[in-house]
């Protein structure tokens, strides 16, 4: 399944693709550095080896490097499972999601989007355009599998799903408490579970 909403193209040559990469790097890694307020265009120029108008030519801000790092990150990181999932892939998948945002750099670079979001509008509609819209509708489909081939039967519709799972994981996350994998397991096997009756 391809990654939430494709990457900007550039113009192509290779030398080209390494600079993208080096700016996408430089983003990530200035990011958990020195964290979202702190990070400017300069910075990240000056950490790739590239001119500012480099990353001006691709990128009209911080924002969107970001989300371009966000969205190959997790496409290699945390890829949504594409064929019939079963409930240990979807218990695997939210694990993943836990270690993702608690534990691995790129997780970072999600955590600060969000929480950019809450006072920026536009980095909100470029966060769910780009990435949560795109990333949202591959788990509903890895849901609307599982229920297909009687894996689960879910009392909450799949958008519900999701965010009843990962809602309380990015809380966590974002207040810089754990997230035990028990209560990974706990989330899914709460939702999952048909309602009695």
């Amino acid at each position: 399944m391809p990654a939430p909403n494709p990457r900007r193209t550039h113009s192509g040559n290779r030398r080209d693709e390494q600079a993208r990469l080096a700016v996408l790097h430089a983003a990530d890694d200035l990011l958990v550095e020195h964290g979202f307020n702190a990070l400017t265009v300069e910075a990240i120029a000056r950490r790739a080896g590239v001119a500012k108008q480099t990353i001006y030519r691709w990128w009209p801000s911080k924002v969107e490097v970001l989300l371009d790092t966000l969205i190959e990150d997790t496409a290699k990181r945390l890829p949504v499972p594409a064929q019939a999932a079963t409930a240990t892939d979807i218990r695997g998948y939210f694990r993943g999601f836990a270690r993702f945002v608690t534990r691995d750099p790129a997780g970072q670079v999600l955590l600060a989007l969000i929480a950019e979001a809450q006072h920026d509008p536009g980095t909100a509609k470029s966060l769910h355009a780009r990435y949560l819209g795109p990333r949202r509708k591959q788990e509903r489909d890895m849901l609307a599998r599982a229920v297909e081939a009687g894996e689960i039967s879910p009392s909450l519709g799949p958008d519900a799903v999701v965010d009843a799972i990962a809602g309380p994981v990015v809380y966590r996350a974002l207040t810089g408490s754990s997230v035990p994998r028990g209560l990974v397991d706990a989330l899914v096997d709460d939702v999952l579970r048909p309602s009695p009756g």
